[in-house]
C-alpha cells in the first residue's frame, strides 16, 4: 500500500497516511480539523541498462574526419 502525503489548508500541517489505491483521500487535518489536500510528489526516473550514455551510441572504428579537423589546401 502506498504512503500519501497531505497538507492542511488552514494550519499547513503536513502528515502522511498509508492508503490503498481505491480508498478515499483524507479530507480532515488531525491537528486543527481543517480541510486537508493530497500533495503530489514527482517520481524519480532511474535509467538502467545500456543505451543511456553518449559512448553507447557512437559507431566504433569510424575513420571519417570532420571538416574542421582536415587540413585546408591552397
Amino acid at each position: 500500500m502506498p504512503i500519501y502525503e497531505y497538507e492542511c489548508n488552514l494550519c499547513h500541517f503536513c502528515f502522511e497516511k498509508r492508503q490503498g489505491f481505491d480508498e478515499e483521500p483524507v479530507a480532515i487535518c488531525p491537528e486543527c480539523k481543517g480541510e486537508a489536500r493530497r500533495v503530489l510528489q514527482s517520481v524519480p526516473i532511474i535509467f538502467k541498462g545500456s543505451g543511456f550514455y553518449i559512448t553507447d551510441n557512437r559507431k566504433g572504428g569510424s575513420t571519417e574526419k570532420s571538416e574542421e579537423s582536415k587540413p585546408k589546401e591552397k
